[in-house]
């Protein structure tokens, strides 16, 4: 969808801001520019819409050569989303939003009933926001109607130049939970600066790690954090990178220890026994449909041994499960990242977190489960094969 060939851009003064720039965006992907100040990051993207000019190189656009294209009509059909939005201040949020519709002669009522969808789609009721002005807004709200203007279009490409960068951590981490979602539905093809690898690891498909003009890597976000090409991308991404990492990391079937399973209505002595037969301190306990209903302590069971057998009869004599059965607090959908999971445990205190696919139990990820998932993951991807195939055997430190 996009292509860079060869791209340098150098100025008057001796200064290359972007040398010898090669890389592709694929159609629907989301790419990360990241890096420090003054790398060239906010160049390569006005580089797209022709906001600046390359000194060598091609860019193609959905095949064609964007020197070919007229600036204006380019920049019509490209999306751009800045960090201080730039929206009018005498232009209510409804009419800022149908800024780019009106300009390709699209009819008032038109123009503003797209920017009214738009604004529901980022989040804004237009009923309540549509009438008001950027002033009365806050600055994640600003952010949103800058999202939905750049939208407005349709446009196959989205610009973000550091979009999220000035408002506060909180805001920001419920605007990319929302640009997420946007994408997963739309599927644009995006170009998003950011000097924050944090961001750059939870929003891109790929990450392009920039160096003084030059592209030092350009891969997924868990090559990046578990294979650095170069001594410059791991001193970028940080000693923490292996931290970093279980936000890329999913949890996978292969990942899941299988603990006794009980039922709400079966027996205490029954499951009291299966427990003590498997030597498991502890059982999940399912509804009747099969739905995860919580877990129980063998200890709140008793040893399943009847009294006639010389044993502890179950706490209840005769009681169900039901009696002793305790809610399960830390629990996540199955592909969920790793650091999801880890923060179950610790804000739970748990020594486990139940995987899900949709209703149905799969087993729990354990915090040694959780680092040989990692471990095999980073091995994984340095070697590139299957993370299932790899052998804990061959992971340095197993």
């Amino acid at each position: 969808m996009i292509r860079f060939e060869h791209v340098t851009k150098s100025y008057a003064d001796g200064t290359t801001a972007v040398d010898d720039l090669s890389f592709e965006v694929a159609k629907g992907e989301l790419v990360t520019l990241v890096g420090p100040s003054g790398c060239g990051k906010t160049t390569t993207m006005k580089m797209v819409n022709r906001l600046i000019e390359p000194t060598s190189g091609s860019i193609h656009l959905d095949g064609q050569d964007i020197s070919t294209v007229d600036p204006v009509e380019l920049r019509r059909g490209i999306g751009y989303v800045i960090q201080q939005v730039g929206l009018f201040p005498h232009r209510t949020v409804l009419d800022n939003t149908a800024t780019v519709p009106h300009l390709l002669g699209r009819p008032r009522k038109q123009a503003r009933a797209r920017a009214a969808e738009l604004l529901d789609l980022v989040g804004l009721d237009p009923s309540v926001h549509g009438d008001r002005y950027p002033d009365q807004l806050s600055g994640g709200q600003r952010q949103r109607v800058g999202v939905a203007r750049a939208l407005a279009a349709d446009p196959p490409v989205l610009l973000m130049d550091e979009p999220f960068g000035a408002v506060d951590p909180v805001v920001r981490a419920h605007l990319q939970d929302e640009f997420l979602r946007l994408q997963s539905t739309l599927h644009k093809t995006v170009l998003f600066v950011t000097h924050d690898i944090e961001e750059a690891v939870r929003l891109g498909d790929r990450i392009a790690v920039y160096g003084a003009g030059r592209l030092e890597q350009f891969d997924t976000p868990a090559t990046v954090l578990g294979a650095p090409a170069t001594a410059y991308t791991a001193a970028f991404v940080g000693a923490d990178r292996g931290l970093k990492r279980l936000s890329v990391t999913p949890v996978e079937p292969g990942d899941l220890e299988v603990p006794p399973v009980v039922r709400l209505d079966d027996p205490t002595q029954q499951a009291a026994a299966r427990l003590a037969a498997d030597d498991a301190p502890w059982a999940v306990v399912l509804d009747a449909d099969g739905s995860v209903h919580g877990w129980v302590p063998a200890a709140a069971l008793g040893d399943g041994a009847s009294p006639a057998d010389g044993g502890n009869t179950a706490v209840d004599g005769g009681a169900t499960v039901r009696a002793h059965a305790r809610p399960m607090t830390a629990s996540l959908p199955l592909g969920a990242p790793l650091k999801q999971a880890f923060s179950a445990m610790l804000q739970h205190d748990a020594g486990w977190v139940a995987v899900l696919d949709g209703e149905r139990f799969l087993g729990v990820l354990t915090p040694a489960k959780l680092h040989e998932a990692l471990r095999r993951s980073t091995t994984a991807d340095a070697a590139d094969i299957p993370r299932g195939t790899v052998s804990l055997d061959t992971v340095p430190g197993a």
